[in-house]
């Protein structure tokens, strides 16, 4: 009787820790985000400054290994496909420790670009420096930036869309609607939603993906 309510307990934390229910520690929306420069899988280095052109950015935070971001690639493919051109382009970020989950090393994002035909930069944040910033807790976590002359203005945290495994299921496209709103100069209708993905790895929470 005890191992099964162990398990049980264990079972709902598992579940528990998948979920983010608000806006935590980092950016809240409305402010001002600070650049980075990151490298990129093809060895350079990548700053929000780069894009003079853009009107914003769709910041990613992704990772090779978590189920909840490999069943969001494609879409974040087509994020990037549908609203570089229109001035707000995806900018992904792996900001796992590679040391506290094997798989997410620069050498294995080079690879999964090149497989899954990435259209947009994929950056390490090498020493986890950039994450803890915005306020990152999951793989995925979206933050969308709204450039204001030089300032980078937070404008939508949290998840791509209302389906966080199957795409087929998709009824509601919170980035969609909150870039869609943006181009039309109009503040998005729903400026936070839950993340739901894997939490973010560090050396002091190695885990295996089940």
């Amino acid at each position: 009787m005890k191992t099964i309510k162990t398990l049980l307990v264990l079972a709902v934390f598992t579940i528990a820790t998948a979920f983010t229910t608000g806006p935590g520690d980092g950016y809240k929306v409305g402010d001002v985000a600070t650049d980075f420069k990151l490298e990129n899988i093809d060895g350079k280095m990548v700053s929000l400054s780069d894009y003079s052109k853009a009107k914003g950015f769709i910041v990613v935070f992704t990772c090779n290994t978590c189920p909840y971001s490999v069943a969001n690639e494609d879409r974040i493919i087509a994020l990037d496909k549908k609203y570089k051109k229109k001035g707000y382009p995806v900018i992904a970020i792996n900001p796992n420790d590679p040391a506290a989950k094997k798989g997410d090393d620069m050498a294995s994002m080079k690879v999964r670009a090149k497989e899954k035909g990435f259209t947009f930069p994929y950056l390490f944040d090498k020493g986890q420096k950039v994450y803890p910033k915005y306020g990152a807790t999951k793989t995925p976590h979206v933050y969308i930036l709204r450039k204001d002359g030089k300032k980078n203005i937070v404008e939508y945290i949290g998840a791509i869309d209302n389906s966080s495994r199957d795409a087929s299921r998709v009824t509601e496209k919170y980035v969609e609607d909150a870039v869609d709103a943006l181009l039309k100069g109009k503040k998005p209708a729903k400026t936070y939603t839950r993340a739901i993905g894997c939490s973010i790895k560090t050396l002091g929470k190695k885990s295996n993906y089940r």
